[in-house]
């Protein structure tokens, strides 16, 4: 539920960066790492139905925790609108350093997990996760080589 909350909110922050870039392939960029959360909001919704046995409701992830702020946390500990804040008036590599910090810490976070928690299920959400965090790491490293 936690991971499921954090993804939210790095969707919600890659999906303001989206409206924020001017040109069309930065755009693409952080586009597609939202379509990603959400795919990593799919997984975790379906992972949880699995283990848990239980169908989750239009209220999940705070069925199963409670956070506060609600919706605002994000991948890398840090609110989706202290980031914003930060964002406005920065330039693409400020923005791309701060992506890949979040996305790093994401991945060792996940990393850590997989090795603390017991049961192979458990283990393998967080094999998962860490992989995609891998991924979208990898994404961002090529796309900032590759522009700046």
């Amino acid at each position: 539920a936690l991971a499921w909350l954090l993804e939210d909110g790095s969707r919600k922050f890659y999906e303001s960066l989206t409206e924020m870039m001017e040109d069309r392939e930065t755009k693409g960029i952080f586009q597609n790492l939202k379509r990603s959360e959400e795919n990593h909001k799919t997984t975790l919704w379906k992972m949880y139905e699995e283990i848990s046995g239980k169908t989750p409701t239009h209220e999940f992830p705070y069925t199963v925790i409670s956070k506060e702020p609600r919706g605002d946390v994000m991948e890398g500990g840090m609110l989706v609108s202290e980031a914003l804040q930060w964002s406005k008036g920065k330039n693409l590599k400020d923005i791309l350093e701060l992506s890949m910090a979040l996305e790093s810490n994401s991945y060792d976070l996940y990393l850590k997990m997989e090795r603390k928690v017991e049961g192979l299920k458990a283990k393998q959400v967080f094999r998962t996760l860490s992989e995609e965090e891998k991924n979208h790491l990898e994404q961002l490293t090529s796309v900032f080589n590759k522009r700046l």
